[in-house]
């Protein structure tokens, strides 16, 4: 059975900074179908506007390529409501209303940022820990 999980970007973020870790190991599942993988226009808006400040070495030809890549390869979800402010950080409550809609996990490297998703029934780990449950 696959899992449905959402991204947080900082693992996105870490995925591209290096190629040795937890992070880019969980990337590199994206196109072998372990797992579910969803979006919402506003977690697509945040990948790009983040990796475009230019925290990596990639162009932004480069991280177009890797935004179509995940969008081809994810279910885009519509979110038609919105529960905020519900997470100690605000602009991290779309991604739990994203994993709510979902049914879906959070993986993060932030996990006490969503202490609050419990109330919810979503599960966060770390790419480490999702790794795992894919006894990767």
């Amino acid at each position: 059975m696959k899992i449905d999980i959402v991204l947080d970007t900082n693992v996105l973020v870490a995925a591209l900074k290096s190629s040795r870790g937890a992070s880019f190991r969980l990337l590199s599942l994206v196109e072998h179908d372990r797992f579910t993988l969803h979006l919402s226009t506003p977690l697509v808006s945040e990948y790009e506007a983040v990796l475009k400040r230019g925290i990596t070495a990639l162009s932004a030809e480069e991280i177009d390529d890797i935004i179509d890549f995940l969008c081809s390869r994810a279910i885009l979800n519509k979110i038609f409501y919105l529960w905020r402010p519900v997470l100690k950080d605000p602009d991290d409550d779309f991604v739990l209303e994203l994993a709510v809609k979902a049914n879906a996990a959070i993986v993060t490297w932030n996990v006490t940022d969503y202490k609050q998703a419990a109330r919810f029934s979503v599960v966060v780990m770390t790419p480490r820990e999702f790794l795992t449950s894919l006894e990767v």
